[in-house]
């Protein structure tokens, strides 16, 4: 509810920046511990995170250029803006990309290690989102619910007005999302499916919060909103990989 936290000296720490932060930190630990009980190297760790995050930024960023076009035609001035602006699809698929091309350098398994990797994905998210509700992004709609939230501080979302907490849930269920592919870690054995996974359940999941969402400058691909159109491919895309995850390891069991 409030972005600007305190202020040590002249440096102001905000709140989405501090979530952002400790989300990445609680990931890379979560990620060593489990790539310490299952075996696996985690030398390679600190890599995965600086490929995976500098991916992600760039996605993140260059996928908000595409939703703003017709305003950067306008004014190629906001190319500049590095600050703000950030979409979270991008985000996912620059970070994956990141992470394919590091695999490909270091001869690494890139599904073994994109299964290790995506629960702590779903954990910096859920840390991602507190900080979206301290700014006042990715705010929702109007609501008289009895759950409603209202911003008196927020440069981005109405203030004064109930609004739908979606960041507030979109935070709980990334931490229930991470919580399952951990879960699900234990039961499937071909490498991928964890990842499978979570293409599924977070692409369905956003699907259904983007009928919730009030900030409307996000895009619009005919009646659904851009993360909704991409949300249908990438939900394809899991199921698709899942399929064939789970199809080669049955045909390695049968040799």
């Amino acid at each position: 509810m409030k972005n600007d936290l305190f202020t040590i000296g002249g440096l102001t720490i905000h709140g989405y920046g501090l979530m952002i932060g400790l989300g990445i930190i609680a990931a890379y630990f979560l990620t060593e511990y489990r790539a310490n009980k299952k075996g696996m190297d985690s030398d390679v760790l600190v890599s995965i995170a600086i490929w995976g995050v500098a991916g992600g930024l760039i996605g993140a960023k260059l996928l908000y250029y595409i939703t703003i076009f017709d305003q950067i035609l306008e004014d190629p001035g906001k190319l500049l803006d590095l600050g703000d602006g950030f979409v979270v699809y991008g985000g996912i698929i620059g970070g994956v990309l990141g992470g394919y091309v590091l695999s490909r350098m270091k001869k690494l398994p890139f599904l073994r290690y994109a299964d290790l990797v995506m629960p702590s994905v779903a954990l910096a998210q859920g840390f991602g989102r507190i900080g979206c509700f301290l700014a006042g992004c990715c705010y929702g709609l109007p609501s008289d619910g009895p759950l409603a939230i209202v911003f008196t501080q927020s440069d981005f979302a109405p203030n004064g007005i109930p609004l739908v907490p979606t960041q507030l849930i979109s935070s709980g269920l990334d931490f229930l999302h991470c919580a399952l592919l951990i879960w699900a870690s234990t039961k499937f054995k071909s490498d991928g499916c964890v990842a499978a996974l979570y293409l599924i359940c977070y692409s369905a999941g956003r699907f259904v919060l983007e009928f919730f969402r009030g900030d409307l400058i996000r895009g619009a691909v005919g009646s659904l909103s851009t993360s909704q159109f991409i949300s249908i491919f990438i939900f394809a895309a899991g199921i698709v990989m899942l399929v064939f995850c789970l199809k080669q390891k049955k045909k390695e069991a049968e040799q």
